[in-house]
């Protein structure tokens, strides 16, 4: 695949998104507030909305999400872990009718993970929103491409080298594992568990060749895409309610991703 690169744009926020910002930057403990996202990548839709990061340390002061709740914004602010334990909370808001996220980011965490992610360890968690899980360099990537707007943040300056290396071995593990359960529920023509498996195989396989191109993945959402497999879309799609058609996709899939399910032993 192409090698895909992260390119920081600096972006002129509109008077009320930097406004909530340096609301946000004021919350007690809070030590820095970024823009990430679509935004800071300059692939946003004209109604994509804004991600504001908000760093604090645990082992300092705890962030009160009710401290944000009293910004006196439209919307939700969850508890502290509440959207698992990838993302360590936040709030979607509404601001003048623009829609922002505000994510909880407790750095202490952030930077065991970018300290593992240099010696190319990472776990892959099971985080709401994901098919897959999310592995614990994703933060380290949003470390990597946000936008600072108040405070300062030590940010990685490069794809660790020894992540590139060893990151795709354990991603095209899990994919062959997953096409090899495909395999045994498409033996029992369950077209759901089947597909399922093979989205994972997908996905993993999205995950190796970004970081063997040293690319960040920030999330599942367009990670096929940029991993250039969109093609599994359409044979995804038609999969059918019996074991022929599911065979059938899931070999054409392997072909697609160029790894063969695992056997068992």
């Amino acid at each position: 695949p192409r090698r895909l690169l992260r390119q920081v744009l600096m972006v002129e926020l509109p008077r009320h998104i930097a406004r909530i910002a340096e609301e946000l930057a004021a919350v007690p403990g809070a030590v820095a507030v970024v823009l990430g996202g679509s935004r800071a990548l300059g692939v946003a839709r004209e109604d994509s909305d804004w991600d504001l990061g908000v760093y604090y340390r645990s082992t300092q002061r705890q962030l009160d999400p009710q401290n944000v709740r009293d910004l006196g914004y439209q919307g939700t602010v969850s508890e502290l872990g509440e959207w698992g334990p990838l993302v360590d909370g936040g709030g979607w808001l509404s601001v003048e009718g623009t829609p922002v996220d505000v994510l909880f980011r407790d750095l202490d965490t952030v930077e065991r993970w970018w300290s593992q992610a240099e010696r190319g360890v990472f776990d892959v968690l099971l985080q709401p929103g994901t098919i897959v899980g999310a592995p614990t360099y994703l933060p380290v990537g949003e470390l990597a491409i946000c936008q600072v707007v108040h405070g300062q943040l030590d940010r990685p300056g490069s794809y660790p080298e020894e992540l590139a290396e060893r990151a795709p071995r354990i991603w095209r593990g899990k994919a062959g594992a997953a096409l090899l359960f495909a395999r045994g529920y498409a033996g029992l023509g369950d077209v759901v568990n089947c597909v399922g498996m093979l989205s994972q195989a997908i996905l993993c396989e999205a995950h190796a060749r970004t970081a063997e191109t040293k690319h960040w993945a920030l999330n599942e959402k367009r990670l096929i895409a940029e991993a250039e497999l969109e093609k599994t879309h359409m044979l995804v799609s038609r999969a059918e309610n019996s074991t022929e058609s599911l065979i059938s996709v899931i070999q054409a899939v392997e072909d697609i991703l160029g790894i063969r399910s695992a056997t068992k032993g």
